[in-house]
């Protein structure tokens, strides 16, 4: 078996950006960031890229797009192009009954401002179900802004409620370049990519051909730039993209990541449901004394839960499903918990939901990433990161001070039984959960969510 040392070396092997520490800055709010768009907009002078799964016709994509659009009329020789899922942009939000895709908005707003901006729909699969756009990141000029969060209310704290994620900012012109190269190279001259924007959106059935020419360039695309020895008051930085199973670079840089640590290990993910390699490097943390830390959304502060009282619906039982897992990785691994070496930390606040992903290891290693570190992420969506290597411990001080604010809502769970187990669950929920395993389906479901 390979040593921690080994997993390390192939790290540091990876093609790395030489990133001044003070380059990379962390917002700590959804408020904060939503601001900080704001601001990235009004400021950019040559180029707007946005990349994320939707842009929601609700308030506060209406205001992002406002603010797109007077930078344009205040800089027309400015480039603004957004890139969402094709899927997702046609269709309205899941459990809210028959709703309008976010598309019709970005049509009509292009009736009133013609080719002011330019809004694409990328098809990852053919159907939304197998596979989808969860690659994110919004460019502007040589600002990078990293976020796992969408652009809607929740997400960007419009209103009452907020969705908490982390957020980066990255001034660095080598990575805006190559973020910009990919962005144009992979998506805007590719036709299986369409424009939203335009009407009628061709059917998935008629780019058939071209949508199969293009997930297999998706399964090669990687980040293309020139790599720099790291000096004094730099780090490393290595954008990552992955999609499917098979030569995924940034699953084997999570894998390679996770066998690396020597004495601590902090992940966040909103949904507990490991891909088998991860939960066989788990396992292997605990059995080699590595302290665990697993920052974890409570069901009540998944994206899906369903408050009791409300209409139900199937989607609400994933919150349950989640919790179902995680209460047998805790009764299986209770004597970690027990002696504090694993950390089961629940997030939650109010009404407000949980969106964290990412990885910390010794101190020195930092993946920010939108993936779920779950199989659908894993196999399925495409998805993407940056992964920070920091051997002078730079940025140490920041970080830790980012996972502080994580935790401000998080509590430790003391005991597996702490968890509610699916006889304790609501009615609808109860029989939902039976149906699926008496027909092994909850097997199926596991590999989607």
């Amino acid at each position: 078996m390979f040593t921690p040392a080994h997993y390390r070396k192939q790290l540091e092997k990876l093609p790395q950006l030489a990133l001044q520490a003070d380059s990379l800055r962390i917002l700590h709010s959804a408020s904060e960031f939503k601001q900080r768009i704001l601001a990235l907009i009004a400021s950019a002078q040559r180029r707007i890229y946005l990349v994320a799964l939707y842009l929601q016709d609700d308030e506060a994509g209406r205001e992002i797009l406002s603010a797109l659009y007077a930078a344009k009329a205040a800089r027309p020789e400015l480039d603004i192009k957004v890139f969402v899922d094709f899927h997702r942009a046609q269709r309205g939000l899941i459990g809210k009954g028959k709703q309008a895709g976010n598309h019709l908005l970005y049509q009509a707003l292009a009736a009133e401002h013609p080719d002011a901006i330019e809004f694409y729909g990328v098809p990852v699969k053919r159907r939304e179900w197998l596979g989808v756009l969860h690659l994110k990141g919004f460019l502007f000029d040589d600002t990078l802004l990293y976020s796992g969060a969408s652009l809607n209310n929740i997400y960007l704290h419009q209103q009452d409620r907020y969705r908490y994620d982390r957020y980066h900012e990255v001034a660095d012109a080598h990575l805006a370049s190559s973020w910009a190269h990919f962005i144009i190279q992979t998506f805007g001259l590719d036709a299986a990519v369409q424009r939203l924007d335009r009407a009628p959106v061709p059917t998935i059935k008629a780019i058939r051909g071209e949508m199969r020419r293009f997930r297999i360039k998706l399964q090669g695309a990687k980040y293309e730039f020139a790599a720099a020895a790291i000096g004094p008051r730099q780090v490393g930085l290595t954008p990552l993209v992955g999609l499917g199973k098979r030569n995924n670079r940034l699953n084997k840089a999570i894998h390679n990541l996770l066998r690396s640590a020597v004495s601590e290990v902090f992940i966040c993910t909103p949904y507990f449901n490991p891909p088998k390699l991860i939960a066989k490097d788990l396992a292997q943390l605990l059995r080699r004394g590595v302290r665990l830390t697993l920052v974890i959304g409570d069901k009540t502060a998944n994206d899906f839960y369903i408050p009791p009282g409300e209409p139900f619906n199937t989607v609400g039982g994933l919150p349950y499903l989640y919790e179902v897992n995680l209460r047998r990785f805790a009764e299986r691994y209770q004597r970690y918990i027990d002696s504090g070496q694993l950390n089961l930390m629940l997030w939650q606040h109010e009404q407000n939901s949980y969106h964290l992903k990412g990885i910390f290891v010794d101190e020195q290693l930092t993946l920010i990433t939108g993936s779920n570190l779950n199989p659908r992420a894993w196999s399925l969506d495409l998805e993407n990161g940056l992964l920070v290597q920091d051997p002078q411990r730079l940025l140490a001080e920041p970080f830790a001070q980012e996972r502080q604010q994580i935790l401000q809502h998080a509590h430790r769970l003391q005991h597996f039984s702490q968890l509610e187990q699916i006889k304790d669950y609501p009615e609808e929920v109860r029989r939902l959960l039976v149906r699926l395993q008496r027909f092994k389906a909850h097997l199926l479901l596991k590999q989607l969510i």
